[in-house]
Protein backbone atom coordinates (compact mmCIF):
# COMPACT_ATOMS: atom_id res chain seq x y z
CA UNK A 1 0.00 0.00 0.00
CA UNK A 2 1.37 3.56 -0.88
CA UNK A 3 0.81 6.33 1.11
CA UNK A 4 0.59 9.74 -0.06
CA UNK A 5 0.12 13.03 1.64
CA UNK A 6 -2.01 15.25 -0.93
CA UNK A 7 -0.45 18.38 0.69
CA UNK A 8 3.04 17.38 -0.29
CA UNK A 9 4.11 20.14 -2.91
CA UNK A 10 1.61 22.30 -4.38
CA UNK A 11 -0.76 20.38 -2.63
CA UNK A 12 -3.75 20.57 -5.36
CA UNK A 13 -5.90 17.75 -7.27
CA UNK A 14 -3.21 16.69 -9.83
CA UNK A 15 -1.63 14.45 -6.94
CA UNK A 16 -4.78 12.91 -6.41
CA UNK A 17 -5.15 12.35 -10.15
CA UNK A 18 -1.75 10.90 -11.24
CA UNK A 19 -2.23 8.81 -8.14
CA UNK A 20 -5.10 7.16 -9.65
CA UNK A 21 -3.64 6.85 -12.83
CA UNK A 22 -0.46 5.07 -11.70
CA UNK A 23 -2.62 2.86 -9.54
CA UNK A 24 -4.83 1.21 -12.00
CA UNK A 25 -1.67 0.48 -14.82
CA UNK A 26 0.24 -0.57 -11.75
CA UNK A 27 -2.01 -2.59 -9.74
CA UNK A 28 -0.75 -1.28 -6.88
CA UNK A 29 -2.95 0.34 -4.10
CA UNK A 30 -2.60 3.59 -2.60
CA UNK A 31 -3.94 5.60 0.41
CA UNK A 32 -3.56 9.27 0.61
CA UNK A 33 -4.32 11.96 3.18
CA UNK A 34 -4.92 15.77 3.60
CA UNK A 35 -6.47 15.57 -0.32
CA UNK A 36 -6.11 19.01 -1.85
CA UNK A 37 -4.91 20.32 1.55
CA UNK A 38 -3.14 23.27 -0.53
CA UNK A 39 -6.46 24.57 -1.76
CA UNK A 40 -8.99 26.89 -0.45
CA UNK A 41 -11.76 24.08 -0.62
CA UNK A 42 -9.91 21.33 0.46
CA UNK A 43 -11.07 17.95 0.51
CA UNK A 44 -12.72 15.74 -2.77
CA UNK A 45 -15.06 18.56 -4.81
CA UNK A 46 -17.71 17.30 -7.70
CA UNK A 47 -15.04 16.83 -10.07
CA UNK A 48 -12.30 14.89 -7.94
CA UNK A 49 -15.32 12.82 -6.97
CA UNK A 50 -15.87 12.02 -10.58
CA UNK A 51 -12.78 11.16 -11.73
CA UNK A 52 -12.25 8.70 -8.64
CA UNK A 53 -15.49 7.21 -9.92
CA UNK A 54 -13.87 7.09 -13.34
CA UNK A 55 -11.23 5.41 -12.41
CA UNK A 56 -13.27 2.95 -10.27
CA UNK A 57 -15.08 2.39 -13.01
CA UNK A 58 -12.19 1.55 -15.85
CA UNK A 59 -10.73 -1.20 -12.99
CA UNK A 60 -13.31 -2.11 -10.91
CA UNK A 61 -11.77 -0.75 -7.67
CA UNK A 62 -12.94 -1.11 -4.35
CA UNK A 63 -12.93 2.29 -3.24
CA UNK A 64 -13.02 3.88 0.33
CA UNK A 65 -13.62 7.65 0.99
CA UNK A 66 -15.06 8.50 -2.25
CA UNK A 67 -17.78 11.23 -1.30
CA UNK A 68 -17.63 15.17 -1.37
CA UNK A 69 -15.62 16.65 1.17
CA UNK A 70 -13.79 13.55 1.61
CA UNK A 71 -9.61 14.46 2.80
CA UNK A 72 -8.95 10.64 2.90
CA UNK A 73 -9.52 8.12 0.37
CA UNK A 74 -8.11 4.20 -0.51
CA UNK A 75 -7.77 2.61 -3.75
CA UNK A 76 -7.51 -0.75 -4.50
CA UNK A 77 -7.59 -1.50 -8.33
CA UNK A 78 -8.53 -4.33 -10.33
CA UNK A 79 -7.65 -5.10 -13.51
CA UNK A 80 -8.17 -2.06 -16.42
CA UNK A 81 -11.24 -2.76 -18.27
CA UNK A 82 -11.82 -1.06 -22.26
CA UNK A 83 -15.26 -0.53 -23.39
CA UNK A 84 -17.62 2.37 -23.36
CA UNK A 85 -17.84 4.51 -20.49
CA UNK A 86 -20.08 7.84 -19.77
CA UNK A 87 -19.25 10.21 -16.64
CA UNK A 88 -20.88 13.37 -15.95
CA UNK A 89 -18.93 15.92 -13.43
CA UNK A 90 -22.51 17.81 -12.39
CA UNK A 91 -21.10 20.83 -12.99
CA UNK A 92 -18.70 23.33 -14.88
CA UNK A 93 -15.72 21.15 -13.34
CA UNK A 94 -13.46 20.27 -16.22
CA UNK A 95 -14.37 17.35 -18.31
CA UNK A 96 -10.63 17.39 -19.70
CA UNK A 97 -9.44 16.12 -16.47
CA UNK A 98 -11.74 13.76 -15.94
CA UNK A 99 -10.46 12.36 -18.96
CA UNK A 100 -6.93 12.88 -18.18
CA UNK A 101 -7.18 10.54 -15.30
CA UNK A 102 -8.58 7.28 -16.88
CA UNK A 103 -6.32 7.85 -20.34
CA UNK A 104 -2.95 6.65 -19.47
CA UNK A 105 -4.98 3.33 -18.52
CA UNK A 106 -7.12 2.84 -21.40
CA UNK A 107 -4.06 3.48 -24.01
CA UNK A 108 -3.01 0.09 -22.06
CA UNK A 109 -6.40 -1.50 -22.21
CA UNK A 110 -6.67 -4.49 -24.41
CA UNK A 111 -9.99 -3.70 -26.32
CA UNK A 112 -10.92 -0.33 -28.06
CA UNK A 113 -12.91 2.07 -25.23
CA UNK A 114 -15.23 5.14 -25.68
CA UNK A 115 -15.51 7.62 -22.84
CA UNK A 116 -17.99 10.38 -22.81
CA UNK A 117 -17.73 13.28 -20.18
CA UNK A 118 -20.05 16.14 -19.74
CA UNK A 119 -19.22 19.14 -17.62
CA UNK A 120 -17.45 22.41 -18.03
CA UNK A 121 -14.88 21.91 -21.72
CA UNK A 122 -13.31 25.27 -21.65
CA UNK A 123 -12.03 25.53 -17.43
CA UNK A 124 -9.33 27.82 -16.00
CA UNK A 125 -6.89 26.09 -13.85
CA UNK A 126 -7.56 23.39 -16.29
CA UNK A 127 -6.09 22.10 -19.64
CA UNK A 128 -9.14 22.50 -22.47
CA UNK A 129 -10.35 20.76 -25.05
CA UNK A 130 -8.41 22.32 -27.71
CA UNK A 131 -5.18 21.71 -25.83
CA UNK A 132 -5.49 18.53 -25.51
CA UNK A 133 -6.71 18.02 -29.57
CA UNK A 134 -3.97 20.31 -30.81
CA UNK A 135 -1.01 20.10 -28.40
CA UNK A 136 -0.91 17.16 -26.29
CA UNK A 137 -2.74 13.94 -28.50
CA UNK A 138 -0.58 14.66 -31.53
CA UNK A 139 2.78 13.57 -29.18
CA UNK A 140 0.95 10.66 -27.65
CA UNK A 141 0.07 9.63 -31.15
CA UNK A 142 4.38 9.60 -31.76
CA UNK A 143 4.85 8.15 -28.71
CA UNK A 144 2.40 4.79 -29.99
CA UNK A 145 -1.05 5.38 -28.38
CA UNK A 146 -4.37 5.64 -30.22
CA UNK A 147 -6.47 8.00 -28.99
CA UNK A 148 -9.01 11.10 -30.51
CA UNK A 149 -10.85 13.41 -28.86
CA UNK A 150 -14.02 15.21 -30.22
CA UNK A 151 -15.61 18.38 -28.75
CA UNK A 152 -19.44 17.80 -29.04
CA UNK A 153 -20.50 20.87 -26.98
CA UNK A 154 -18.70 23.73 -25.40
CA UNK A 155 -19.07 23.86 -21.69
CA UNK A 156 -18.18 27.50 -19.82
CA UNK A 157 -18.38 28.07 -16.02
CA UNK A 158 -20.89 28.38 -14.14
CA UNK A 159 -23.15 26.76 -16.96
CA UNK A 160 -21.17 23.70 -17.74
CA UNK A 161 -23.34 21.53 -20.15
CA UNK A 162 -20.00 20.57 -22.42
CA UNK A 163 -19.65 17.33 -24.07
CA UNK A 164 -16.35 15.83 -25.14
CA UNK A 165 -15.77 12.46 -26.22
CA UNK A 166 -12.61 10.56 -26.22
CA UNK A 167 -12.09 7.25 -28.50
CA UNK A 168 -8.94 4.87 -27.22
CA UNK A 169 -7.44 1.95 -28.96
CA UNK A 170 -5.44 -1.03 -27.34
CA UNK A 171 -1.45 0.38 -27.69
CA UNK A 172 1.14 2.12 -24.84
CA UNK A 173 4.16 4.70 -25.64
CA UNK A 174 7.22 4.20 -26.25
CA UNK A 175 10.03 7.18 -26.09
CA UNK A 176 10.56 10.27 -28.06
CA UNK A 177 12.75 13.32 -27.80
CA UNK A 178 11.78 16.62 -27.99
CA UNK A 179 14.44 18.67 -28.05
CA UNK A 180 14.40 21.08 -31.04
CA UNK A 181 11.56 23.55 -31.36
CA UNK A 182 11.98 23.69 -35.08
CA UNK A 183 10.98 26.33 -36.99
CA UNK A 184 7.14 28.51 -37.24
CA UNK A 185 4.80 26.41 -39.31
CA UNK A 186 1.73 28.01 -38.19
CA UNK A 187 0.10 30.59 -35.70
CA UNK A 188 -3.31 31.29 -35.24
CA UNK A 189 -5.81 32.46 -32.72
CA UNK A 190 -9.41 32.32 -32.27
CA UNK A 191 -11.68 34.29 -29.79
CA UNK A 192 -14.95 32.63 -28.89
CA UNK A 193 -17.85 34.10 -27.34
CA UNK A 194 -21.34 32.50 -26.28
CA UNK A 195 -24.10 34.93 -25.10
CA UNK A 196 -22.15 37.97 -24.58
CA UNK A 197 -21.65 40.65 -26.90
CA UNK A 198 -19.23 39.93 -30.28
CA UNK A 199 -17.48 43.30 -29.07
CA UNK A 200 -15.66 41.32 -26.30
CA UNK A 201 -13.63 39.24 -29.22
CA UNK A 202 -13.50 41.85 -31.20
CA UNK A 203 -11.46 43.48 -28.56
CA UNK A 204 -9.07 40.20 -27.77
CA UNK A 205 -8.33 40.05 -31.28
CA UNK A 206 -7.59 43.80 -31.50
CA UNK A 207 -5.14 43.69 -28.47
CA UNK A 208 -3.15 40.13 -29.85
CA UNK A 209 -3.05 41.77 -33.63
CA UNK A 210 -1.18 45.04 -31.65
CA UNK A 211 1.36 42.79 -29.06
CA UNK A 212 2.21 40.04 -31.34
CA UNK A 213 2.18 41.58 -34.70
CA UNK A 214 -0.29 39.06 -36.60
CA UNK A 215 -2.37 39.79 -39.31
CA UNK A 216 -5.99 39.52 -39.53
CA UNK A 217 -5.57 36.11 -41.68
CA UNK A 218 -4.04 34.79 -38.39
CA UNK A 219 -7.00 35.89 -36.34
CA UNK A 220 -10.80 34.46 -36.12
CA UNK A 221 -13.70 35.22 -34.04
CA UNK A 222 -15.91 32.28 -33.33
CA UNK A 223 -19.61 33.81 -31.64
CA UNK A 224 -21.67 30.06 -30.48
CA UNK A 225 -25.28 30.19 -29.87
CA UNK A 226 -26.80 32.07 -26.52
CA UNK A 227 -28.00 28.19 -25.33
CA UNK A 228 -23.91 27.17 -24.28
CA UNK A 229 -23.30 30.37 -22.90
CA UNK A 230 -22.27 33.02 -20.83
CA UNK A 231 -18.53 32.03 -22.01
CA UNK A 232 -15.77 34.00 -23.26
CA UNK A 233 -11.90 31.70 -24.48
CA UNK A 234 -9.22 33.03 -26.09
CA UNK A 235 -7.05 30.60 -27.99
CA UNK A 236 -3.71 30.90 -29.26
CA UNK A 237 -1.94 27.87 -31.24
CA UNK A 238 1.43 28.01 -32.15
CA UNK A 239 2.31 24.63 -34.78
CA UNK A 240 5.95 24.54 -35.09
CA UNK A 241 8.15 21.49 -36.97
CA UNK A 242 8.17 19.04 -34.23
CA UNK A 243 5.49 20.02 -31.83
CA UNK A 244 2.55 22.73 -31.55
CA UNK A 245 1.65 24.47 -28.79
CA UNK A 246 -1.54 26.45 -27.16
CA UNK A 247 -2.09 29.04 -24.78
CA UNK A 248 -5.69 29.91 -23.52
CA UNK A 249 -7.19 32.85 -21.85
CA UNK A 250 -10.69 32.84 -20.18
CA UNK A 251 -12.97 35.83 -19.83
CA UNK A 252 -14.35 35.96 -16.07
CA UNK A 253 -16.50 38.60 -13.99
CA UNK A 254 -14.49 41.54 -13.49
CA UNK A 255 -11.44 41.24 -15.78
CA UNK A 256 -11.25 43.19 -19.23
CA UNK A 257 -10.99 41.53 -22.30
CA UNK A 258 -7.70 44.14 -22.79
CA UNK A 259 -6.61 42.18 -19.99
CA UNK A 260 -7.00 38.57 -21.51
CA UNK A 261 -5.29 38.81 -24.40
CA UNK A 262 -2.65 41.01 -22.60
CA UNK A 263 -1.90 37.57 -20.42
CA UNK A 264 -2.08 35.44 -23.84
CA UNK A 265 0.19 37.49 -25.37
CA UNK A 266 3.02 37.72 -22.65
CA UNK A 267 3.11 33.49 -22.46
CA UNK A 268 3.34 33.44 -26.41
CA UNK A 269 6.34 35.54 -26.61
CA UNK A 270 7.77 34.02 -23.30
CA UNK A 271 7.44 31.09 -25.81
CA UNK A 272 8.65 32.28 -28.64
CA UNK A 273 11.83 33.73 -27.09
CA UNK A 274 12.55 30.48 -25.51
CA UNK A 275 13.21 28.75 -28.34
CA UNK A 276 11.95 25.52 -26.51
CA UNK A 277 9.37 22.50 -28.24
CA UNK A 278 7.58 22.65 -24.76
CA UNK A 279 6.06 25.07 -22.62
CA UNK A 280 4.95 24.66 -18.72
CA UNK A 281 1.46 22.94 -19.05
CA UNK A 282 2.57 20.66 -21.93
CA UNK A 283 4.95 19.84 -19.61
CA UNK A 284 3.28 19.04 -16.93
CA UNK A 285 1.53 16.88 -19.46
CA UNK A 286 3.60 14.87 -21.44
CA UNK A 287 5.64 13.40 -17.72
CA UNK A 288 3.60 10.80 -17.15
CA UNK A 289 3.62 9.32 -20.25
CA UNK A 290 7.30 9.65 -20.74
CA UNK A 291 7.31 8.12 -17.63
CA UNK A 292 5.21 4.88 -18.80
CA UNK A 293 7.37 5.26 -21.69
CA UNK A 294 10.48 4.72 -19.43
CA UNK A 295 12.27 7.16 -20.93
CA UNK A 296 12.30 10.28 -23.39
CA UNK A 297 13.68 13.42 -23.08
CA UNK A 298 12.26 16.78 -23.82
CA UNK A 299 13.34 20.81 -23.03
CA UNK A 300 10.95 22.99 -21.49
CA UNK A 301 10.97 26.34 -19.99
CA UNK A 302 11.09 27.11 -15.94
CA UNK A 303 8.98 24.13 -14.11
CA UNK A 304 6.18 25.39 -12.24
CA UNK A 305 5.69 23.49 -8.89
CA UNK A 306 2.64 21.87 -10.00
CA UNK A 307 4.96 19.91 -12.24
CA UNK A 308 7.45 19.52 -9.77
CA UNK A 309 5.03 17.79 -7.78
CA UNK A 310 3.86 15.45 -10.29
CA UNK A 311 7.72 14.37 -10.81
CA UNK A 312 7.67 13.06 -7.15
CA UNK A 313 4.04 11.41 -7.02
CA UNK A 314 5.19 9.52 -9.99
CA UNK A 315 8.42 8.17 -8.69
CA UNK A 316 6.63 6.70 -5.56
CA UNK A 317 4.35 4.90 -8.29
CA UNK A 318 7.49 3.98 -11.08
CA UNK A 319 10.74 2.87 -10.65
CA UNK A 320 11.81 5.67 -12.90
CA UNK A 321 13.90 9.14 -12.02
CA UNK A 322 12.87 12.22 -14.09
CA UNK A 323 16.05 14.24 -14.39
CA UNK A 324 15.96 18.28 -14.37
CA UNK A 325 19.05 19.91 -16.00
CA UNK A 326 19.60 23.58 -16.28
CA UNK A 327 20.87 24.38 -20.11
CA UNK A 328 20.06 28.23 -19.70
CA UNK A 329 18.21 31.29 -18.62
CA UNK A 330 14.88 29.95 -18.05
CA UNK A 331 15.48 26.55 -20.18
CA UNK A 332 15.27 22.84 -18.52
CA UNK A 333 15.70 19.80 -19.69
CA UNK A 334 13.85 16.77 -18.36
CA UNK A 335 15.07 13.32 -19.16
CA UNK A 336 13.37 10.42 -17.69
CA UNK A 337 15.64 7.27 -16.91
CA UNK A 338 13.89 3.89 -16.55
Amino acid sequence: MIEIDGSQGEGGGQVLRTSLSLSMITGQPFLIRNIRAGRGKPGLLRQHLTCVEAARAVCAADVTGAELGSSTLQFNPGPIRGGDYSFAVGSAGSTTLVLQTVLPALVHADAVSTVSVSGGTHNTHAPSVDFLRMAFLPLLERMGATVSVELERHGFFPAGGGRIIARFGPGGFQPIELIDAGGVIKKSAIAIVAGLPGSIARREIDVLADRLGWSESELSIEPLGDEVGPGNVLSVQIQRENATEVFTGFGERGRSAESVARGVAIDVRRYLKAGVPVWRFLADQLLLPFALARGGVFETGRLSQHTLTNSDVIELFLDVRIHREEIGEGRVRVRVHG
